[in-house]
């Protein structure tokens, strides 16, 4: 079942650059996320289809707003891009994904906070001018089975990137009792569109919401 997108409106990007502005490795259309779980904190692997590790980030525990790290590697002595949340007290879950050399905005995702708790989970996305461009969403049906059925929870989680109202990517989840495995295939998404705003999904995915059901 397709997801039933809502309708928004969003605006076309104030400009598009013809050809990528950072590294090629965030402009590529597979990724896979891994989750490993720790006694203290979890472990996230970033990589490509072939298996090369792209990022690497370890989360923080007891933060009242989150601050997320993506580094090279496991030394963490090299970072890449970060996920900041916007203000502490923030029901609708505002994240900028920010890039650390640069130290520019990549964009921002923000969390559908009503329906993500109670009907399905969504994302909206925005360009680095504050422009709403599309947005990450569940099937309904699906929402709902993972919220309210017995061992819904267990569910692998499948979601639909739309950027001008049009379907771009998906999301899957792979099913595991212990972990998390995280696939993107970016089957549409246009060139100059940097994949970190949609792995930072990803990650936040992984390290917040799956905490809240």
């Amino acid at each position: 079942m397709q997801p039933q997108q809502p309708q928004i409106q969003v605006q076309q990007p104030a400009m598009q650059p013809q050809q990528p502005i950072s590294a090629p490795i965030w402009y590529q259309n597979t990724y896979r996320i891994r989750k490993k779980v720790l006694t203290i904190g979890n472990k996230y692997w970033i990589e490509d289809e072939k298996g090369n590790m792209l990022g690497f980030s370890k989360q923080k525990l007891f933060k009242l707003k989150e601050d997320i790290r993506i580094y090279t590697d496991e030394t963490m002595s090299t970072e890449l891009f970060r996920i900041q949340q916007q203000q502490i007290l923030d029901l609708w879950g505002s994240f900028a994904v920010i890039d650390s050399q640069t130290n520019q905005s990549l964009g921002t995702i923000r969390r559908g906070a009503l329906s993500s708790k109670f009907v399905r989970d969504e994302w909206e996305v925005y360009d680095a001018n504050g422009q709403l461009v599309g947005g990450i969403y569940e099937s309904t049906g699906r929402g709902l089975a993972r919220k309210y059925l017995p061992g819904g929870g267990l569910i692998p989680e499948k979601m639909s990137f739309s950027l001008q109202g049009q379907p771009v990517a998906q999301i899957n989840q792979k099913f595991k009792i212990i972990g998390d495995i995280w696939h993107l295939h970016c089957t549409h998404v246009p060139q100059y569109f940097d994949r970190r705003v949609l792995l930072a999904c990803l990650l936040l995915m992984g390290m917040i919401e799956r905490d809240r059901k």
